[in-house]
């Protein structure tokens, strides 16, 4: 420890200081000989590093001689924090390489880091790294892990590392039971908060907060609201966090009565509770009142941030109302929001949705930063509008741009062939998804394949394609073939389809009406007759075709 030093400057490290000050505190070690001593160089790199100025850190780090695992840690953090992470995991090398080696919160820093990058190879590298510096069964390496492979989506992954750490603290619990809610298995969740209560580790808010975020269905409502009683047990339901997960929670279970209740028990809601309520309300359908609620929002004096701002462009979309998206695109160019990937992705879907695509492809053109969601708004947009060879083309300029397409993106696409009729394009795409980009094809690729080779004539193709899929399929994909029946004309592969969709929706009177009509254009009336009767008997009746056009938009 370096005594020259004044006494004063001990307490000035350990406070947060204005890049003007770290400057002269850093002026000061260095005429005092002490510059390159770790325990100061840590701390003045640390307040380089929370005044952003990175380039100074680094000098100074380049510049000491004797590295403490602290000072490497720091660096790296630094880094890290600001999304560097090309010199955050250089650094993190250099360190293996040195005589200082990593310690729990160094690995921590990595994983976290391979998280926000998406690295799933580097944190399993990582992860073996850990493994053989003896920290397997440490709590933060592992709480941290848990957290990393459930965001990765690989839940049994996560449990395996907390099933081999030997006193999990109430972080790791609160973690692994979190990551159980990530992947929406909501029973395996409550059969780990019951272990954690075996094991008499006491749960925190964290805790319910978590259990909530297992809770995805209308029907687990009762759950639900037996997990918001120990909440009012326990005190827990006053703090902020606690208060948004219950919000999010009944509004997950169509239960918007019960948010709003929770929501209006807090005199002073602060943002995260205010968008629990709106995304609620609008992911529900009550889109016209998570408008309201934004604009009361607003009144209040609360700023939204850009996911809220989506949140509500995205009600705007299914209100198919360009009037108020208009207006927050209005709100949001004013305070700069506009250039956040989020949001621009989230208007450039509004516009489209609204029937706007030439407005979304100008918020397109003018992004700054574009990411994998931006191109399958854009995409997904043009395709929508028929504009299928332009679609095409952006998915071009996506793999130029060194994007990898995900399961959306090939929904886009393939929607786009559907409007475009392009058959052979789409049958090109539907290949390459799985073999050449590593997608497996889902229930809507299917249905969006199905009706492409319906509407070109290839009914046998799509009857084929049906019987390879790995699961059974719904009435998305038989609709699907029983509209290209339709178009076509085939009765008899109608009948095939028709009886299945009838024993999955059986209160469907569209595909009765769709077989009926079939039925007419081959002449066969007796059965047209006996459809039709069937639907009177059944009490059922056709849903009349409805559009609307909201005026006033400019």
């Amino acid at each position: 420890m370096c005594n020259a030093l004044p006494s004063l400057l001990f307490g000035l490290l350990h406070s947060h200081q204005t890049l003007l000050k770290t400057k002269q505190l850093h002026a000061i070690a260095i005429a005092s000989d002490c510059s390159n001593d770790p325990f100061f160089a840590t701390h003045i790199l640390r307040l380089y590093a929370s005044n952003d100025d990175l380039v100074s850190a680094r000098h100074l780090f380049d510049k000491t001689p004797h590295r403490s695992v602290y000072l490497w840690n720091s660096i790296i953090r630094a880094y890290a924090r600001r999304h560097d992470f090309n010199n955050a995991f250089s650094h993190f090398n250099q360190m293996l390489n040195s005589n200082k080696k990593p310690d729990n919160f160094t690995f921590a820093c990595i994983l976290r880091a391979c998280s926000e990058k998406s690295d799933m190879t580097r944190a399993k590298t990582a992860h073996g790294s850990v493994v053989v510096s003896g920290l397997g069964s440490d709590s933060i390496c592992g709480s941290t892990l848990v957290s990393v492979y459930s965001k990765f989506g690989l839940v049994d992954e996560a449990y395996r590392v907390f099933s081999g750490m030997t006193q999990p603290d109430l972080v790791s619990w609160n973690t692994m039971i979190s990551a159980y809610g990530y992947g929406g298995l909501w029973h395996k969740g409550l059969e780990l908060f019951s272990k954690m209560q075996n094991s008499r580790i006491r749960p925190d808010g964290f805790t319910l907060v978590g259990l909530l975020s297992c809770l995805c269905y209308p029907s687990l409502l009762e759950i639900g609201i037996g997990i918001h009683g120990l909440c009012l047990k326990n005190g827990y339901d006053a703090s902020a966090h606690v208060g948004s997960a219950l919000v999010s929670m009944y509004s997950r279970c169509s239960c918007l009565n019960s948010a709003y209740r929770i929501f209006s028990s807090f005199s002073k809601p602060d943002l995260v509770i205010w968008s629990a309520l709106i995304t609620g309300f609008s992911q529900c359908g009550e889109c016209e009142n998570a408008l309201i609620l934004f604009m009361e929002m607003n009144i209040s004096g609360k700023r939204p941030d850009h996911i809220l701002i989506a949140s509500v462009l995205s009600a705007c979309a299914r209100l198919a109302s360009v009037g108020p998206g208009k207006e927050i695109h209005g709100y949001t160019f004013r305070h700069g929001g506009e250039l956040e990937v989020t949001v621009a992705s989230a208007l450039v879907d509004m516009y489209s949705k609204c029937g706007f695509v030439g407005l979304g492809f100008r918020v397109f053109a003018m992004m700054q930063e574009r990411n994998v969601v931006a191109y399958n708004s854009i995409i997904s947009g043009l395709g929508s509008h028929g504009l299928g060879h332009r679609a095409i083309k952006m998915f071009d300029e996506m793999l130029d741009k060194g994007f990898k397409p995900d399961h959306s993106t090939f929904s886009a696409l393939l929607c786009a062939c559907c409007h475009a009729g392009l058959a052979k394009e789409g049958k090109c795409f539907f290949k390459k998804m799985e073999h050449e980009f590593g997608v497996t094809p889902g229930t809507e690729h299917y249905v969006y394949m199905v009706k492409l080779l319906g509407m070109v004539g290839e009914l046998e193709d799509a009857y084929n394609l049906i019987q390879t899929m790995p699961t059974y399929p719904d009435s998305g994909v038989l609709g699907a073939l029983l509209s290209g029946c339709s178009i076509n004309g085939n009765s008899k592969l109608s009948e095939i389809v028709a009886p299945q969709l009838f024993e999955i929706e059986p209160e469907r009177t569209a595909y009765k009406v769709m077989l009926s009509n079939i039925y007419a254009a081959d002449g066969k009336w007796n059965d047209v007759m006996n459809l039709r009767d069937d639907i009177r008997e059944g009490g059922q009746r056709k849903t009349p075709g409805l559009s609307w056009i909201v005026e006033g938009n400019f």
